[in-house]
């Protein structure tokens, strides 16, 4: 969790690609310890082919039922339909010209949103808000808390406690 952290967590990503594999690991992690779903990050990868969004896109039920039987990753129905799925809405916003990362980026306001390094609140009006925009484009298990919990991740909000080396300013 130290090296997760040191060198992942709350970093700023702007790549869409990335920004959707992350917030579909976070939509499998719903229930579990984060550290279950860190763990098994490389066999989600090698599973989910990537998380290339045109190859998930395409899964059909002989996936599903491949997916199911791995026990290496979380083996959930509804967690996999539903990332197959999210694959399918990420690639209509693409093919409606919104980028995923311009999206996401563009309401948190295009920086970084400093908490104030004392409190970690699970959710926010914004994850609220991104969280409704989200599941308008056909997205599931992306509520607010799951939604808030991916923009620490990802650094659209920068939760690091006061006086960590990875706080924005320090």
């Amino acid at each position: 969790m130290r090296a997760y952290h040191d060198e992942e967590w709350g970093v700023p990503e702007r790549d869409s690609r990335a920004l959707w594999e992350k917030l579909m690991l976070d939509g499998f992690q719903a229930g579990l310890a984060w550290i279950t779903i860190l763990r098994k990050r490389d066999a989600f990868r090698e599973a989910f082919r990537g998380f290339e969004p045109a190859v998930v896109a395409g899964f059909g039920e002989e996936d599903v039922a491949r997916l199911l039987g791995d026990a290496r990753i979380v083996r959930s129905r509804s967690k996999i339909e539903a990332t197959i799925g999210n694959a399918r809405a990420y690639l209509a916003m693409r093919d409606a010209g919104e980028d995923f990362s311009d999206f996401v980026w563009g309401m948190a306001g295009g920086a970084p949103i400093m908490g104030d390094g004392v409190h970690l609140p699970v959710k926010s009006p914004l994850s609220e808000a991104m969280s409704v925009a989200l599941k308008a484009r056909g997205f599931k298990f992306v509520g607010p808390v799951i939604v808030y919990a991916w923009m620490e991740a990802v650094g659209i909000v920068d939760d690091h406690a006061a006086g960590c080396f990875r706080r924005t300013g320090n």
